[in-house]
């Protein structure tokens, strides 16, 4: 069964270790570790997940030059979902905890039925929507002097509270760094210098593509 998770879910109160909502999934300047087979089938996949979750059809076969020795790793994910062009669902998990492919799959379905901000997807809508897949990095220790704008994404963190933002937020929204720390203490619910007062900061790299990178 896909996660049900509300925008804003803090998984240390909700006692469901490393998911989480966003409101977007570009971005992520680094170089692509999966090459094009790769894309391709864990796209899919993630259609798949969604169509048969309505009575469609089942995960599609890989390519055979997709490498299953990387779809099996354990990585954190978020899936986007857009229709006609429009956010429609964005649903994560931050820290790895199953292989990647299932991963695909379970965040794709949360997206399409499960984040609060939408109504669940219908089958009338199907052929209207595209994916975005971001694949996560490990969590790193970072010094604030040390982060680069539409390089890193961060995770805040101070006692219950844990707030994340993406790689490409900032540089979409123009942020310079201070502005990407205050934004994301915020978005854990804390002071916006939390960051200089206790909090800790990790810093994470994303993968992006989409349907559109594969076509």
């Amino acid at each position: 069964m896909p996660p049900s998770v509300p925008n804003g879910f803090d998984p240390l109160k909700n006692g469901q270790e490393g998911v989480a909502s966003a409101e977007e999934t570009g971005g992520g300047d680094v170089h692509s570790e999966f090459n094009g087979a790769e894309r391709r089938f864990l796209l899919r996949a993630a259609h798949a997940a969604i169509e048969s979750a309505l009575g469609g059809q089942i995960v599609p076969d890989a390519d055979p030059t997709a490498s299953f020795f990387r779809l099996s790793e354990k990585r954190g994910v978020f899936t986007t979902i857009y229709w006609k062009g429009n956010l429609r669902g964005c649903v994560g998990h931050i820290l790895p905890s199953a292989p990647l492919l299932q991963t695909v799959m379970e965040t794709a379905q949360a997206a399409a039925f499960h984040d609060p901000r939408f109504s669940p997807l219908t089958r009338e809508e199907l052929p209207h929507i595209t994916i975005s897949l971001s694949i996560l990095s490990a969590l790193e220790p970072i010094q604030p002097e040390q982060i680069e704008i539409g390089r890193h994404g961060l995770l805040i963190s101070l006692g219950m509270n844990r707030g994340l933002l993406l790689p490409q937020v900032p540089a979409e929204h123009g942020w310079e760094r201070l502005t990407f720390l205050e934004q994301t203490c915020r978005k854990a619910g804390l002071p916006g210098d939390a960051w200089k007062k206790g909090a800790t900061i990790h810093a994470f790299t994303a993968e992006v593509f989409g349907d559109e990178d594969v076509e």
